[in-house]
């Protein structure tokens, strides 16, 4: 089980006009900074496809998710799961932040520290315009990851920033 609790603490359906957790990203976290303007493109490239600039900014707003969530910067995770960490809390879970140390101790400490430098395998992921789904057999690890250890996610553009929503 383990860090499925991550997604599944967070909201089971997609979709939904749940807004962002309100709770301040912390100022020492370098997994997640707040900021008021658009994050800048990480490409070098001149001018690349909108799917592809998209896609890559919600796989590195999902890894950021999965390594603050290794630390267990509670935070972090409650801000890029907002949406997903409302709709959980709507339906009678509680908030976020009482939710999720409940999944991290369910995370085994060999299962953390792989969260911490996984990536995504972009490649086998589902790109949309607004919506990007990262499959957990996408996640590469020091650890293998099963769908039942850590679940697929959904991203979500929302306002310009990308969350998980499902």
């Amino acid at each position: 089980m383990g860090a499925a609790l991550l997604i599944t603490s967070c909201g089971s359906e997609s979709g939904g006009t749940a807004s962002p957790a309100s709770s301040p990203a912390p100022a020492t976290s370098s997994a997640a900074q707040p900021s008021t303007s658009a994050p800048a493109s990480t490409s070098s490239a001149p001018s690349t496809s909108a799917a592809a600039s998209t896609g890559g900014d919600a796989v590195e707003r999902y890894e950021a998710f999965m390594h603050a969530a290794g630390r267990e910067d509670l935070a972090t995770v409650c801000e890029i799961a907002g949406p997903a960490a409302k709709q959980a809390e709507d339906q009678g879970m509680g908030p976020c932040e009482k939710t999720m140390p409940l999944a991290f101790q369910m995370i085994s400490p060999a299962q953390k520290k792989a969260l911490q430098t996984a990536t995504v395998d972009r490649s086998k992921i589902k790109e949309g315009a607004k919506k990007v789904e990262i499959p957990a057999r996408a996640v590469k690890a020091s650890v293998k990851f099963t769908d039942g250890d850590l679940g697929d996610a959904v991203m979500e553009n929302r306002g310009g920033k990308w969350y998980v929503v499902d």
